[in-house]
């Protein structure tokens, strides 16, 4: 199929419809992206906290309800690492329909045992496909969309990632609680499966922009390319740095706070995903990685407040207000890193920043409960999100500490063809 823009003709003179448009933040293909990962987090997110109330019906303690999402989040992790010599040989579409299968047709499974050993089991393959899912689709954002555009498509893409946690999470436990697990489970499944029919309906790369991303992953599996890793870290320590929050409060938040929980944890929902949009047209407009910082400084003023709030000061209010907070710089977090990473990547890295992208997000989060839930056993619940937020703070002020100007020794950015350009990799603004 041609993809350049000249328009083909059958064998009898007459023009053949016209392949899809890249480049658009409305195209057929970014659409189907952006719906392909609506069912992505369908299936994602509900269980979260699905799962341990199926569980807990076996009577699971505490520890091995902590050890399903523990599992699942590993499990992800590992295959991230996998992915850019995954990426190397197939397609991102392929890639994707794949991980999309093997996250969604378990799912019904969970309804043979409520057993933790086969919930864990069941949750580890669900975790290899949801770590393919996120990476080839964060990738093939890059791919679809312009440099230009990229900054809105991000914030589109958070949007798609962030609508599920706000609407099917609390909707399915409500089920659960008023008509039983069959058809959150069922529902789950079916939005996992048909991720596979939406990719299939995607247009196929453009030849050169195949070419390019298979050199990148080439790269990335066998030549061990520092050009493209370096740059990545001082984003990714700001996004881990970040996520870990995320971890801890939506763990424990309904524990010290049970009655706020609910509406803190919404909003803290929509502050990401206004964060992320909002983030991402400032970034088309005024440059990228500029707000890196005062995101990370808005999510620890927030957590701080829910610190705050979980010692017995002030009320729902001001949970709600400090969650919404949180939620906002996390979501400038998520959009600064992630354009940060593939811009600086460069077009043979793309498959990389993905990886680091991804893997610094679930890390984050996956470690986040385990982190301050250690500290709470010593300092409380609430003293722990205080010392998460003063941690953000001393990391934001770390990194811009860094990219001060003679702040450390300046990194040439080396590109693809080996060329230099006057930047600094090691030490600008993450």
């Amino acid at each position: 199929m041609s993809s350049s823009g000249t328009a083909a003709t059958a064998d009898s003179g007459d023009p053949l419809p016209s392949p899809p448009q890249h480049g658009s933040l409305f195209g057929r293909d970014f659409l189907l992206l952006l719906t392909a990962t609506l069912l992505t987090f369908a299936n994602f997110a509900p269980l979260l906290t699905v799962l341990p109330m199926w569980t807990a019906r076996g009577e699971t303690g505490h520890g091995g309800i902590g050890a399903i999402s523990a599992t699942m989040m590993a499990a992800t992790v590992a295959v991230q690492f996998l992915m850019p010599w995954i990426l190397a040989s197939v397609g991102l579409r392929a890639v994707l329909a794949v991980g999309a299968l093997l996250l969604g047709a378990p799912t019904l499974g969970y309804l043979a045992s409520s057993d933790l050993s086969w919930v864990l089991a069941v949750s580890a393959v669900r975790g290899v496909g949801f770590g393919m899912v996120v990476v080839a689709a964060s990738a093939l954002v890059v791919e679809l969309v312009p440099a230009p555009r990229r900054g809105r498509a991000s914030g589109l893409y958070g949007i798609a990632v962030g609508v599920p946690y706000v609407l099917v999470l609390p909707l399915s436990v409500w089920h659960v609680q008023h008509a039983g697990f069959g058809a959150v489970f069922a529902v789950a499944t079916v939005a996992g499966v048909l991720i596979a029919p939406l990719m299939a309906a995607m247009s196929r790369p453009r030849s050169g922009a195949r070419a390019i991303r298979e050199e990148g992953s080439s790269a990335v599996a066998h030549e061990r390319p520092t050009w493209v890793l370096r740059p990545l870290a001082g984003p990714w320590v700001a996004l881990l740095g970040t996520a870990v929050a995320m971890g801890g409060v939506t763990a424990f938040l309904a524990l010290a706070l049970p009655n706020a929980a609910p509406p803190a944890l919404l909003v803290l929902s929509l502050g990401i995903m206004v964060g992320r949009s909002g983030a991402g047209v400032f970034a088309d407009r005024a440059g990228y990685g500029r707000v890196t910082l005062a995101g990370m400084a808005c999510a620890a003023l927030g957590l701080a407040g829910i610190a705050a709030a979980a010692t017995g000061v002030g009320s729902v209010a001001l949970v709600t207000s400090a969650a919404a907070l949180y939620g906002l710089g996390f979501g400038t977090v998520q959009n600064d890193t992630f354009v940060v990473m593939f811009q600086r990547a460069g077009p043979r890295g793309g498959g990389a920043a993905s990886t680091v992208w991804n893997v610094g997000y679930d890390a984050g989060t996956g470690l986040g409960s385990v982190i301050v839930g250690g500290l709470a056993a010593a300092v409380g619940i609430a003293g722990s999100l205080a010392l998460t937020a003063g941690a953000i703070l001393l990391l934001a002020a770390l990194l811009w500490a860094c990219s001060r100007p003679g702040a450390g020794k300046a990194l040439p950015c080396p590109t693809p063809a080996g060329q230099h350009v006057p930047t600094r990799c090691g030490t600008e603004r993450p």
